[in-house]
């Protein structure tokens, strides 16, 4: 399940930290985070779709990962990311 191109780039610019940013860890979480989102909802109608079940799973190990990242390098970047997309941690 992807996003729309429109999609990705307004949750880019919203969670940018500089002008032409696209590959922080913030923006990746949050585009992430919108994916999985997405694919959340496709889930609930189609219970029985393993193949999209298992692209979910690999999704938030990804974003797992990435939050682990941002934990060690920059605590206070991590705290504000995770309240801004109201993750759970």
């Amino acid at each position: 399940m992807s996003i729309a191109v429109t999609r990705k780039a307004d949750v880019m610019k919203t969670y940018a930290t500089g002008a032409n940013d696209t590959g922080s860890p913030e923006v990746q979480i949050a585009v992430l985070s919108d994916r999985i989102s997405a694919l959340s909802e496709h889930m609930k109608t189609h219970k029985k779709d393993l193949s999209s079940r298992r692209g979910l799973l690999l999704m938030v190990a990804r974003r797992r990962k990435l939050l682990d990242y941002l934990r060690v390098v920059s605590e206070d970047r991590y705290l504000s990311i995770i309240s801004r997309l109201g993750l759970r941690r």
